[in-house]
């Protein structure tokens, strides 16, 4: 069985990729998923790790950034683009498609409200159907 490609298309300008990336790594976990979120950089790592302190608000998601060895035992992992190992569910935050996608069993990608924002999402989507995946769309709507 190959990935399973889903683009969350953010139709409200409130919505932002890394509060949806929360919500889904949540829901990932709850159902005993493993989870790795990408972020374009270390700077943007070190604000998804405190995100996900907060976020969902109430809860607790166990969490670690990939910087050391309690990461890899980690049930939610926030790593950059380099780093990226392992995870069965990847939530790609990055500007570029992740590589070699078929080696996760889910990724997870979000098209930006912001219409400027939205051709890397088209270059991720048409580099996922090159190659031989069957990306699928979900409106994500306030």
């Amino acid at each position: 069985m190959g990935c399973q490609v889903d683009f969350y298309v953010l139709d409200d300008a409130a919505l932002a990729p890394e509060g949806l990336a929360c919500r889904l790594a949540a829901m990932a976990w709850e159902r005993g998923h493993g989870v790795t979120v990408v972020t374009p950089d270390a700077r943007a790592a070190e604000a998804m790790d405190e995100l996900l302190w907060a976020s969902p608000p109430g809860r607790f998601l166990p969490h670690e950034v990939c910087d050391g060895a309690a990461a890899a035992r980690a049930p939610i992992r926030i790593c950059t683009a380099s780093a990226l190992d392992a995870g069965e569910v990847v939530i790609n935050l990055c500007a570029q498609p992740v590589p070699r996608p078929e080696r996760f069993a889910r990724l997870l990608e979000f098209v930006p409200f912001d219409a400027a924002d939205r051709a890397a999402s088209r270059a991720r989507f048409a580099a996922y159907r090159k190659a031989g995946l069957s990306p699928a769309t979900h409106t994500i709507s306030k």
